[in-house]
């Protein structure tokens, strides 16, 4: 069989909308995944001995278990739970956040706990509240160490978008998915969706390398 790339060009602009859905996951996934990762990661090192059981708990649950086990759980189990409707956006939103959270947790953590404890207690000697020390002080030597395994977690979580064909999300593997289940292309199919796949990961990789390299501690 012949490769034929007229049956790419005409399945573009579907394959760009399901990529479009992609980005819009991602994106909102990993806002709130970072909110959440900087929340437990700091509990995680700075908390007491219960917050840091608790951030704890959420960690090793979420760190334990697939992301395609946790989306259907939050797309079928908890409405059942619940007694209330999730939409399928919803639930793959929820589930990157839910997820990358806790791996960003643990970055959060390492890049803090790795800055020089003469820091912090210079600031403190100086009179200065712990809050403030952390979030002007410690905090810019810290985001310099998180950026590099911070984009790791980025491009994971982009990939694991691909999970939610699952549940009926039209992200850009569903999209694949139904476009050749129409017209049994699969070759031109998935090559076309390999490539935007190429493409949107290479994109992400240029922007953090961008901002490593401008934040690079020397």
């Amino acid at each position: 069989m012949e490769f034929d790339f007229s049956v790419i060009v005409n399945s573009m602009p579907a394959l760009m909308r399901g990529a479009k859905t992609t980005i819009y996951i991602t994106v909102a996934g990993l806002i709130g995944g970072v909110i959440t990762g900087l929340l437990f990661g700091l509990m995680r090192a700075y908390g007491g001995r219960f917050i840091n059981g608790i951030a704890l708990v959420y960690i090793e649950l979420v760190r334990g278990t697939p992301i395609i086990v946790q989306v259907m759980f939050i797309y079928f189990a908890l409405p059942v739970l619940l007694e209330v409707r999730i939409d399928a956006m919803t639930a793959a939103i929820t589930a990157i956040t839910i997820n990358a959270g806790a791996y960003i947790a643990e970055i959060v953590r390492g890049a803090f706990l790795s800055v020089p404890k003469g820091l912090t207690e210079a600031g403190l000697a100086l009179g200065v509240p712990q809050w403030r020390v952390l979030a002007f002080v410690v905090g810019p030597v810290a985001f310099r160490r998180l950026i590099p395994p911070l984009g790791n977690q980025f491009i994971v979580s982009l990939k694991d978008t691909s999970l939610f064909i699952v549940i009926g999300v039209g992200e850009l593997t569903r999209q694949g998915q139904e476009i050749m289940a129409s017209n049994f292309r699969a070759v031109e199919i998935w090559t076309a969706v390999a490539a935007i796949y190429l493409v949107m990961i290479g994109i992400m990789t240029l922007a953090l390398r961008l901002v490593e390299k401008r934040m690079r501690i020397l």
